[in-house]
């Protein structure tokens, strides 16, 4: 099944990445492959992109988009988490970027093809891996975890506002018998929500969804993991753009930009060379980058997205 996806702040990213025709760069999250697409048409003939995705079917479908920089191998797909990224970069005999693109979350396609069980919206097995190869299911965690676990990723990663009344609504209906397809566990959460509170803030499950998500896929520990060693292989004047859609994923990048943006500390009167008088990281986006109008008006998934930008300085 080929990606039919849109890609989001297309051109915004890749402007911001500021490609060097020679340089080496990497899309950690490939996807429809819109953002490779576009930076490899900025690349002559000495550069190069490295793009990784967890997905098979992404990979698959970037082998065809992407097929005339194949020829000219100026691509390399890799398979794997991002997590991995100075691991599966080094077989590569890759040490050092010019640049790295992250666009977290899911994609539509994973989204819209409803046996991957991501959406509340469509009948399915509880799966939510984005690695098909992976063994947690969301139908694990919703019919094993204790409820003490359960709560504590509805809460830490769902930011629900009821993450006891729906792991108690969970805990409850489980044992009567297993939770099994995304639209028994969408009701489950619908019926646990005070009524007033289900009149406002879109399906009442969409929290829970993005929590069990998250926790399946360990996205923000994959993501904390990338970032750090992202910082580390990019050369000087190097830039990271990060696209997050809510608001964990961007919590998580504002902190550790500002991490790196600091300046180093040094003991009171001891003079201190140049280089060491300035922080790892220069933040370009003080304020995130965010689709515009006419964007907004043909991508509706769109609407969410915060583009955030940092550069290396030594």
């Amino acid at each position: 099944m080929a990606f039919k996806h849109q890609t989001v702040l297309r051109q915004e990213t890749i402007d911001q990445l500021q490609v060097k025709p020679d340089g080496i760069y990497v899309d950690a999250t490939l996807g429809g492959g819109g953002h490779s697409e576009l930076l490899l048409s900025q690349l002559g003939p000495a550069g190069h992109l490295y793009a990784f995705d967890q997905d098979q079917t992404a990979i698959d479908n970037g082998q065809q988009r992407l097929a005339p920089y194949i020829q000219r191998q100026q691509v390399t797909f890799i398979k794997a988490n991002f997590r991995s990224l100075t691991a599966s970069l080094a077989e590569q005999g890759v040490t050092a970027i010019d640049g790295i693109i992250y666009d977290l979350g899911v994609s539509s396609p994973q989204f819209d093809e409803a046996q991957r069980g991501f959406s509340y919206k469509l009948t399915a097995p509880l799966d939510m891996r984005m690695d098909q190869s992976a063994t947690l299911t969301a139908q694990t965690i919703v019919n094993d975890w204790p409820y003490a676990d359960l709560e504590r990723v509805l809460y830490r990663y769902g930011e629900d506002r009821f993450p006891k009344r729906v792991a108690r609504a969970i805990e409850r209906e489980r044992q009567i018998k297993p939770i099994e397809t995304t639209t028994e566990l969408a009701e489950i959460v619908k019926t646990a929500i005070p009524a007033a509170a289900r009149r406002k803030g879109g399906h009442p499950a969409k929290r829970t969804f993005q929590a069990l998500r998250i926790a399946v896929n360990d996205e923000l520990g994959a993501a904390e993991e990338s970032l750090e060693a992202a910082i580390a292989l990019l050369k000087p004047t190097g830039r990271v753009c990060v696209i997050t859609f809510q608001s964990l994923e961007d919590r998580l990048v504002k902190t550790i930009y500002r991490d790196h943006a600091r300046l180093p500390e040094m003991p009171r009167g001891l003079p201190v060379r140049g280089d060491l008088a300035t922080a790892e990281l220069k933040i370009i986006t003080k304020k995130p980058i965010v689709p515009s109008e006419t964007e907004l008006a043909t991508n509706r998934r769109a609407h969410s997205a915060h583009l955030r930008v940092a550069e290396k300085q030594i």
